[in-house]
């Protein structure tokens, strides 16, 4: 059988042909694109004329595409339906990977070309455009972020070091994968999850019977938290499932990452002096919107004292409505107590509601519709990784924008958390005329011909991952390098916290939150209650999420010394934690360094910062659309034009200036944290 990777697939839009692949078909794909784009290179630096726009860049451009096609779909299995085949392989092909990268991006002959056109376009000896210029800029500077002006000495170094913070990485998650697997609370007697809603239990029944099971399976979330413990009256049920989730890479044994965070922090550290900075969070945002781990520290500073002050404020409203102090497992249950007093708003009742297929139809897509005139068509001849994977196509009123793909159940074989990707990202250069994203979800299934029933938590995830998804088909580029949602990591949340207000919007909410058996819509009075209610917790919400982003700045602000030192990675993270000022043991941090997949395995290393750097951004943008109407095409098309379409074509902070008339004010996320 030929193998799939090596020509584009022929089925509609470029959709990889998922059911053609085999496990023998990825290493060999591999082997073959590294080759080929190695050669490739060389043939642009044996290259004896000038080096230019046209004889370097555009061919770096071109090169690499069967890696790039079995990549894509190698690594969409690895974290949405793994096996052991695929995680063995992924081991192994981690340092070859980073070495082949390292191959391109340290080549010294590629570096002088790139370095000559970048100073031509500085001068403007060669004459480019906008976009061409910025590619040039891009190229530049991650050649040289990545040491290409080092000596060879330090590159050889250099490589080692990438090779192993590959493999540590890949481990990582592989390492988490097992553990949050082995770790699923079994429950035998049904009255230990009272408090539940059917459709909850049948979803709990469901996984353990997928394993073989009797009872019930309570599978972790990738959060330090559960959706569940808001609900379950049993105390010591609510104990359980907290310790299993904070145990996770603590336990010894195979699966533990303490010893391995180290190891990779250190690797990092070092990296960052080869590279001439301080530190791996120096490097990490030098090449980010922030500029620097000064600029993070500044933003995170002021936002912490007033969420440590809300959420103990919030503690000592739980401790007497429940008559006694208020642990970390009890927090949600006890919260949700509250806010159903406060606001007569019960917030696990809702479920009847929130129906995945009308909030999906109703509410996101209807939502993109009003917006941006896009039609949504399921595709039942197209296939995805999984026959539950389900392809939509896309148009608007100019034509096919592209395919998004939805994946919306949690399995073993598939790793925490919610996420987007791109199988085909628009670019005019390669001649991709259409789009193909994926979204990624982790929503318990329920028993065969029962509904699902999603939290609201888990339908704001839905409108989340959807903006990205929104972002990824909208982009357009020349050239793949900017294509996508290739932009900064403290940008690429931003469109995707912009559509969460959706979920939320009355226009919205009343067309997709109706009673899955009587078709009842939300009474109105909810609606307004639920829309009241939003800033309650944001105590909680924003410690626990400052707590993770301060850990991994303290963590990647390490110089290679301090790195060295630190010898207990749980002793570190609490003293990191009391430095902050939000040390709680009843608010725990969202993610603890063994669970940190962020920043340990997904490239958010340093980064994580980014969601409240990009809230900024969004909270003001959300203010613009409130006052200029809202759900309306026009708004819609701005936003479209001026930001998703761009992609990585141009500064986006400058894109984002160009939206709103200036840059974005604070106040707004102030205010919507209740931290003003």
């Amino acid at each position: 059988m030929t193998n799939p990777f090596l020509a584009d697939s022929e089925l509609p839009y470029l959709l990889p042909d998922f059911a053609a692949v085999r496990d023998e078909h990825y290493r060999e794909a591999f082997e073959l694109g590294m080759a080929e784009q190695l050669a490739e290179v060389a043939a642009i630096t044996a290259d004896t004329a000038e080096p230019s726009f046209e004889n370097t860049i555009v061919p770096l451009e071109r090169s690499g595409r069967v890696l790039d096609r079995v990549s894509t779909v190698f690594f969409t299995l690895a974290s949405s339906d793994t096996t052991d085949h695929i995680q063995q392989l992924e081991e192994e092909l981690a340092p070859k990977l980073a070495a082949h990268h390292d191959a391109i991006v340290l080549d010294p002959a590629l570096f002088a070309r790139v370095d000559a056109i970048h100073r031509a376009s500085i001068d403007d000896s060669e004459r480019l455009d906008d976009e061409q210029r910025y590619l040039v800029q891009r190229h530049h500077t991650e050649m040289v972020l990545a040491g290409a002006a080092l000596d060879e000495a330090a590159k050889q170094r250099l490589r080692e070091l990438n090779q192993r913070i590959s493999t540590l990485t890949t481990r990582f998650e592989k390492n988490l994968l097992n553990d949050t697997n082995e770790l699923a609370v079994h429950i035998t007697d049904a009255s230990e999850l009272a408090g539940l809603a059917a459709s909850e239990l049948s979803a709990a029944h469901e996984a353990a019977a997928a394993r073989g099971l009797d009872g019930w399976l309570v599978t972790l979330v990738l959060y330090t938290g559960h959706p569940w413990l808001a609900s379950i009256e049993s105390p010591e049920t609510r104990a359980r499932i907290m310790a299993a989730s904070r145990a996770r890479g603590i336990r010894g044994g195979e699966f533990d990452n303490r010893e391995l965070v180290l190891e990779l922090v250190r690797a990092r550290a070092e990296r960052a002096r080869l590279l001439g900075f301080r530190d791996h969070a120096s490097v990490v945002t030098a090449d980010e919107t922030a500029g620097s781990p000064a600029a993070v520290a500044e933003l995170l500073g002021r936002l912490a004292p007033a969420a440590a002050r809300n959420a103990t404020v919030e503690r000592e409203e739980l401790a007497e409505v429940t008559g006694g102090p208020v642990t970390a497992s009890d927090w949600a249950f006890a919260a949700d107590r509250v806010r159903r007093e406060r606001y007569d708003v019960d917030t696990a009742a809702l479920r009847p509601w929130f129906e995945a297929e009308r909030v999906l139809h109703d509410g996101v897509f209807f939502a993109a519709e009003r917006l941006y005139g896009l039609r949504f068509h399921e595709r039942a001849d197209l296939r995805g990784w999984r026959d539950e994977v389900r392809v939509f196509e896309v148009r608007d009123d100019d034509g096919t924008v592209g395919l998004y793909v939805l994946d919306l159940y949690t399995r073993d074989s598939k790793r925490g958390g919610a996420w987007m990707n791109s199988l085909v990202s628009r670019n005019e250069l390669l001649g991709h005329t259409h789009s193909i994203v994926t979204n990624n979800l982790n929503v318990p299934r329920p028993a065969a011909g029962e509904p699902t029933l999603l939290t609201l938590d888990e339908v704001e995830t839905l409108f989340h991952e959807f903006g990205h998804a929104l972002h990824g088909l909208f982009a357009h580029a020349r050239y793949p390098s900017l294509a996508g949602t290739n932009v900064y990591r403290d940008f690429v949340e931003f469109p995707s916290q912009v559509n969460e207000m959706w979920a939320m919007w009355p226009e919205v909410l009343e067309n997709y939150a109706r009673h899955h058996e009587t078709g009842e819509p939300l009474d109105p009075s909810i609606a307004q209650r639920l829309r009241d209610a939003e800033q309650y917790g944001q105590g909680f919400g924003t410690s626990e999420y400052l707590q993770a982003a301060l850990l991994d700045q303290a963590w990647h602000t390490l110089d290679v010394e301090q790195a060295q030192a630190v010898t207990d990675a749980a002793a570190f993270e609490a003293e990191a934690l009391a430095s902050a000022g939000l040390a709680d043991d009843a608010v725990p941090p969202r993610y603890a360094t063994t669970y940190f997949a962020h920043v340990f395995s997904g490239g958010y290393d340093a980064g994580y910062y980014s969601y409240i750097w990009s809230e900024v951004l969004d909270a003001d943008t959300v203010e613009w659309f409130r006052e200029n109407g809202g759900l309306t095409r026009e708004n819609g098309e701005r936003f479209r034009r001026r930001l998703l379409q761009t992609a990585g074509t141009r500064d986006p902070l400058a894109a984002f200036r160009d939206f709103r008339g200036r840059h974005a004010a604070l106040e707004p996320l102030l205010e919507r944290r209740g931290l003003a």
